[in-house]
């Protein structure tokens, strides 16, 4: 009896430390490793899935910028945000321009571009993140927006698609502000697409003098100039959330225009 007792009690051993050197091997991974197999951010896995979207589910506008060439920008960062102004009635015209287009579709190079900018503010501010307010615009809608403007004192806020279009019109210029990643933007002293003085980079010392603009809106808005130029965008005077990748001239003589 005593026997058996003793083979009984020299297994209950054995299996007590196989089952200890296994729990042993799940707690003692690294702390990063172990993190990385237990959570999943779901942000992030949101921003992947939408970057990575079934080519059958993009819409009729999407597919006609990819099928010239264009690239959805969530694709090349997803981290950078997207809120299209041209989708809603928000804006200048008053309408909703973009019936089916949510995604900011850019050139490539101006895609690249834009995720280096990215890469750069989070250096300087991990908290922040660029969202794009209009990217590609095809040349029937930059018509539409013309002929808001065309007999008004602010027809020059709008390019003449009679003479080209603008920058927006090859993908290689952009609409974009600076937000609170996952929040509001931050406060730049004038709305995307406002058409006016407040707007104008070339005169803000002035309005800050002036106590039109205060001196955050104006640091706000050169810590974008500062950003973007990282990713070799130029600003525009008359439009402090509007970058082009190139000139007027280099985008006619060397890129497509969106239709």
């Amino acid at each position: 009896m005593k026997f058996f007792l003793t083979i009984i009690l020299l297994l209950a051993c054995t299996t007590s430390q196989k089952s200890d050197t296994n729990n042993t091997k799940t707690t003692d991974l690294p702390e990063e490793t172990a993190k990385t197999t237990v959570t999943t951010n779901p942000a992030v896995a949101d921003k992947t899935a939408e970057s990575n979207q079934p080519k059958d589910s993009l819409s009729a506008t999407a597919r006609s910028m990819e099928k010239q060439g264009m690239v959805n920008v969530k694709s090349v960062d997803p981290t950078i945000e997207v809120s299209l102004m041209y989708s809603r009635p928000d804006n200048f015209t008053g309408q909703v321009l973009y019936d089916d287009l949510r995604e900011g579709y850019l050139h490539p190079k101006a895609a690249k571009a834009l995720a280096i900018a990215q890469r750069r503010l989070h250096e300087l501010r991990p908290d922040l993140s660029l969202i794009i307010f209009d990217a590609t615009r095809p040349i029937s809608i930059q018509r539409k927006m013309w002929n808001v403007v065309k007999d008004t004192p602010k027809y020059f806020y709008v390019s003449n698609p009679d003479r080209g279009g603008g920058m927006h019109n090859y993908g290689m210029a952009v609409d974009i502000s600076i937000c609170r990643v996952g929040g509001d933007t931050i406060p730049m002293g004038a709305t995307v697409d406002f058409m006016g003085d407040l707007s104008h980079i070339d005169k803000e010392d002035q309005l800050v003098k002036s106590h039109r603009m205060t001196k955050e809106a104006q640091a706000n808005r050169q810590l974008l100039r500062e950003v973007m130029a990282a990713g070799g965008f130029m600003p525009l005077r008359t439009e402090w959330w509007h970058f082009n990748l190139c000139t007027r001239k280099e985008a006619k003589a060397h890129y497509k225009l969106i239709k």
